[in-house]
Parts: structure tokens; sequence; C-alpha cells
């Protein structure tokens, strides 16, 4: 192939011949994947983590209590796939939060800030109508080694 070939062809065949290097993060930890997804995705020094939700990692049942249990418990799963990585909250670089119902904004606030201990990565917060299981929050993220 020739450097200045610039078919769709040409530019398929030079991405195949680079491999990709990323690893896939588990725990037992956290709650198993609810669908086909991976916990979290490595390509270094990013880790791209999928979005928790409060599911008791044990039993993946929905944590039992109101918007604050909640929120605590799916921080508790992110901080459970972070550290499978070696890493902590003053890792992130970026979280995104999705609240079934913004009128919880404030709770989950308080709630965000006595978990990330000083942690204050770029941040987004959206209401949706709906999230898996019936949850209240899900939390995604991205961390930086």
């Amino acid at each position: 192939m020739d450097a200045t070939d610039n078919t769709p062809a040409a530019a398929q065949a030079a991405t195949a011949a680079r491999p990709t290097k990323h690893g896939v993060i588990l725990t037992e930890k956290a709650p198993k994947p609810i669908g086909p997804y991976s916990q979290a995705i490595e390509v270094k020094p990013l880790l791209f983590i999928s979005g928790q939700i409060p599911l008791d990692p044990v039993s993946s049942a929905v944590v039992a209590g109101g918007f604050e249990a909640q929120a605590e418990a799916a921080l508790a799963n992110l901080r459970e796939v972070l550290a499978a990585a070696g890493l902590s909250f003053a890792n992130l670089v970026k979280t995104t939060v999705f609240l079934r119902n913004m009128s919880d904004f404030s709770c989950f606030n308080l709630v965000y800030e006595r978990n990330m201990n000083g942690a204050a990565p770029a941040r987004s917060v959206v209401e949706v109508s709906s999230l898996p299981r019936g949850v209240l929050v899900e939390i995604e993220a991205i961390a930086c080694r």
C-alpha cells in the first residue's frame, strides 16, 4: 500500500493493521454488567467506566431506600470499578450523571461532594425519563492514570 493511497479500502486496511490495545476491567465488588457491555475499558492512560447503577454487587438487586441510598450505592460501585483498575476518585476527569428527577439534584450534590473528598472532575447532570431496573440515578465516568 502506497503512503499516498487515500481510498476507503486503504484507510480500512491501515486501521486494521494497527492493533487496538485495551483492557477489560471486571470486579466482583461491583455489580456484574446486566447487558452486553464491560464494567470498564482501559485504553491507557484513560479508563472508560460504564454507567453504574445502585445494584447490590452480591444479589444484583436494586439497593433499598430512597434517592440518597441509591446515589451512595452508585458511587460505591463506581469506586470499586476504579479500585479494580488501581485508581480512585482522584483520577476522575469526567462524570456524567443521569437522574430520573432533577428535583434530586441538590441531594445528589451533597452525596457526590461527600464521596469525592475534594476531587472535582468535569461533570454533566441530566434528567432522563427512565433508567435500567427503574433506578433513580446512574453515573458513568472517564478516569486518567
